[in-house]
């Protein structure tokens, strides 16, 4: 019957069931069977009961189920978007910034700012365009001091196209993790900090945050989401707090505007503010790596 990993554990747990439908034939002959997927919001002696997505709660007789496993939580709908998708909600922290669609590559050059994240082709996907690699070393090219970088997903099609043209790792970093939190969370998760914090708003959906000259944060709002770069405090300065203090004002800056997800990006490797921002909720959403000719 396969119940083997179902029972009275799995209350509370998305689980799918496969059952009998009585009366019905299936396409062998045989009796017609479907699937369930759902919340197990009971089990007894003779039923359990489940609720689907969506719809009313389905009884079913423990007799006539004929396999079924508990199944990882639904994902949040913030964690639904795709990679591409959050990544350019993430260009809204680059004020200023030269974009150019390639298909659905995108094309990015900042005037100010020489970090990656603001100088270099977004590549998550096929681009739909005949010569887009071409097209990439052309718009890089047209500016000497530019070197040419694309942001792929590790072992992707697009890691593997620029890859067979010759293009390297960018850098000996890590790849880099894109992390989401719900603000709500984050912002439960802060103590109340004493420290007074400066904020400065360049334009009203981006801020910068102050603490002195020992500490500082960017911060960027766009539909909902409201992303965070930056963040930094001096060597002499750390383990006081500081960072988090910026965090929470950059945060309570973002949910006065209705921000409902946060989101930001670091280094593989920087287990220390991994594990920071891992206590504030944040959860990895994907991972990219930088690649350059």
């Amino acid at each position: 019957m396969g119940k083997q990993v179902l029972g009275p554990h799995v209350v509370g747990q998305r689980i799918v069931v496969r059952r009998v439908l009585h009366g019905e034939v299936g396409p062998s002959g045989g009796p017609a069977m479907t699937d369930l997927l759902g919340i197990c919001t009971a089990w007894g002696a003779d039923v359990c009961v489940v609720q689907p997505d969506s719809g009313p709660a389905v009884t079913i007789a423990l007799a006539d189920i004929v396999s079924g496993k508990p199944v990882p939580p639904r994902p949040s709908l913030r964690h639904r978007v795709s990679s591409r998708e959050a990544q350019l909600r993430a260009l809204a922290l680059w004020p200023g910034l030269e974009i150019q669609p390639l298909g659905d590559w995108t094309l990015r050059r900042s005037p100010t700012s020489q970090a990656r994240r603001a100088n270099s082709v977004l590549a998550m996907g096929p681009s739909g365009v005949a010569d887009d690699y071409e097209r990439v070393v052309e718009f890089y090219g047209s500016s000497p001091a530019q070197r040419p970088i694309a942001a792929v997903l590790p072992d992707s099609a697009e890691d593997e196209l620029f890859r067979s043209h010759g293009w390297v790792l960018e850098s000996h970093d890590a790849d880099t993790i894109f992390q989401l939190a719900g603000v709500a969370r984050a912002l439960r998760s802060l103590a109340a900090s004493p420290t007074p914090v400066e904020l400065v708003e360049a334009t009203p959906q981006h801020v910068t945050a102050r603490i002195g000259d020992v500490a500082s944060g960017v911060a960027a709002y766009d539909r909902g989401w409201v992303g965070f770069r930056s963040i930094e405090v001096s060597p002499d300065q750390r383990r006081q707090g500081l960072g988090l203090a910026i965090m929470g004002a950059l945060l309570d800056w973002g949910a006065e505007r209705g921000a409902t997800t946060a989101y930001l990006q670091v280094l593989g490797d920087n287990t220390p503010a991994i594990a920071l921002y891992e206590g504030l909720g944040f959860t990895e959403h994907h991972r990219y790596r930088y690649l350059a000719e």
